[in-house]
């Protein structure tokens, strides 16, 4: 069984090293404990001093690519290393590596396919952001029950991947990656667990994802919604189409009721009439895209199902 720990860094000369020395070399269940960093063009000194602690794998982009496309290297690298589970940890030392235990455990004992770090259950993240906080929770709360799945976390970096979830995961976003991959692997009915951890935000220090809270809730919204509406699209188009088009129905419903008890009067009772129409069009369009979107997923679960034989082929252990 191997194990390979990844660590995203950019323009983290400062902490990383102290990271990579703080992660744990052996694991019950575990045979091989790599350590691996991506460094996604950094313009310190980040990969010299993920080197000199004692990295075993370093793969640098060239320009800075943002955290979905590291996180994509990082796949592709394990898979491409023989990694049977790969557990993703911040560089910055928030996270206490010793908790990688917690994480690899349910996957070990054959229970998940992800595990997640919690940081909003009976461990309380430390020194979090307030906005960050309800952000995250309200973000949790809407997408599961969308998905009907309770979802502790849904941003946490602080995750184990076992091999299957790591070659049948897509993985198209730039700017992030966190949320996707949770609706993603709840879409293909992949078995995620959370585990709660005691997470440390430190004073000051400046988030490298979340340049600004409008841009990144902006930007993750979109994600979210792209996300949602490839998993879930009937759901996502249907759910609005029936509730207008029952609202189709009651206006035309109240303009036959007051148009018989008004003697066959039009023009009062015309904005029900008007109303009615407009919903029912607009929800008859919208049941219509439902079906159109089921059939691009039937489409694109195929796809994907030859895209997960060929990186199976290719990552051959």
């Amino acid at each position: 069984m191997k194990l390979i720990v990844n660590i995203p860094a950019f323009n983290e000369e400062e902490k990383i090293g102290e990271t990579i020395r703080r992660i744990p070399r052996s694991f019950k269940g575990v045979d091989e404990v790599v350590i691996q960093v991506v460094d996604d063009g950094s313009k310190d000194g980040t990969g010299k001093m993920a080197t000199e602690a004692g990295v075993t794998l370093l793969r640098t982009h060239r320009t800075n690519r943002g955290i979905g496309k590291t996180f994509r290297t990082a796949v592709e690298f394990a898979l491409e290393n023989g990694a049977d589970i790969m557990v993703n940890i911040d560089a910055d030392g928030q996270f206490d590596p010793n908790d990688i235990d917690k994480l690899i455990a349910p996957i070990l004992a054959g229970d998940a396919d992800i595990v997640s770090a919690d940081r909003f259950d009976h461990l309380k993240a430390k020194n979090i952001p307030f906005l960050k906080d309800v952000l995250n929770r309200l973000a949790s709360k809407i997408i599961g029950g969308f998905m009907n799945a309770r979802i502790k976390d849904l941003t946490c970096g602080f995750r184990a991947y076992d091999r299957e979830s790591l070659l049948r995961l897509n993985l198209p976003g730039a700017f992030t990656y966190t949320q996707e991959v949770i609706i993603d692997a709840l879409g293909k009915d992949l078995k995620v667990r959370w585990v709660p951890v005691e997470v440390t935000y430190f004073e000051g220090r400046k988030s490298r994802v979340v340049k600004s809270v409008y841009k990144y809730v902006n930007n993750s919204a979109k994600l979210i919604l792209k996300a949602v509406r490839d998993v879930r699209p009937v759901k996502f188009f249907g759910a609005p189409g029936l509730f207008l088009l029952l609202v189709g129905f009651i206006g035309f419903l109240g303009f036959l009721i007051q148009y018989i008890a008004s003697g066959f009067k039009i023009s009062p009772y015309l904005n029900y009439l008007i109303l009615g129409s407009i919903s029912f069009i607009i929800g008859s369009q919208l049941l219509i895209f439902a079906f159109i979107a089921d059939m691009i997923k039937s489409n694109r679960n195929l796809i994907e199902e030859q895209t997960y034989a060929i990186k199976k082929e290719r990552y051959r252990k």
